[in-house]
């Protein structure tokens, strides 16, 4: 089974860079407290990496 990691937008993107609120639409977080599985690859765990003070991670 592949792994998968779960992530929710719990702060607002208002007021961020243009490429950090980019991140956030390319992660699939377009609301506030909207929750995302995605497959867990090098490339998400960057995105995740640059929106960490934006989202919670998920168990």
């Amino acid at each position: 089974m592949e792994k998968t990691v779960t992530f929710t937008q719990v702060k607002s993107g208002i007021g961020s860079p243009k490429a950090i609120r980019a991140t956030l639409v390319g992660l699939g977080l377009t609301k506030m407290y909207k929750t995302v599985t995605r497959k867990d690859t090098p490339e998400l765990r960057g995105m995740l990496n640059k929106v960490q003070h934006l989202i919670k991670m998920e168990d």
